[in-house]
């Protein structure tokens, strides 16, 4: 058993985007949180009425996936990628995790059947 776990951060505007490619794929579920952080930029410097400013937490989406082995993760790094990508800085982040074991709590299932 060889789960992993897809954590990845991305833009609001691109989670439409990313969701339905990842959908074409076969992958349906995930989770999604409402996160702030920055990066090596350390914040935005914008430009309002009275001026410039910097916004230090930037607000960001944070995508997690379960997916088998069976799952071609090279190929699902890929989709969010190409979907998810503006070319500028903050796009955002994958992180791939390995995932010990999985339980579904209901029927006490384990392993990739859960997913």
């Amino acid at each position: 058993m060889r789960m992993k776990k897809i954590e990845c951060f991305i833009r609001a505007e691109k989670l439409e985007i990313v969701k339905k490619a990842l959908f074409e794929k076969g992958i349906k579920g995930m989770s999604i949180y409402e996160v702030r952080g920055h990066g090596h930029q350390r914040g935005m410097l914008l430009t309002g009425r009275a001026g410039q400013y910097c916004v230090e937490w930037i607000g960001k989406l944070k995508m997690e996936i379960a997916i088998s082995d069976k799952v071609n993760l090279d190929e699902i790094i890929d989709v969010i990628i190409e979907n998810a990508r503006t070319g500028n800085p903050g796009d955002g982040k994958i992180f791939i995790i390995p995932i010990e074991d999985a339980i579904r709590i209901r029927t006490n299932q384990r392993g990739e059947e859960i997913l």
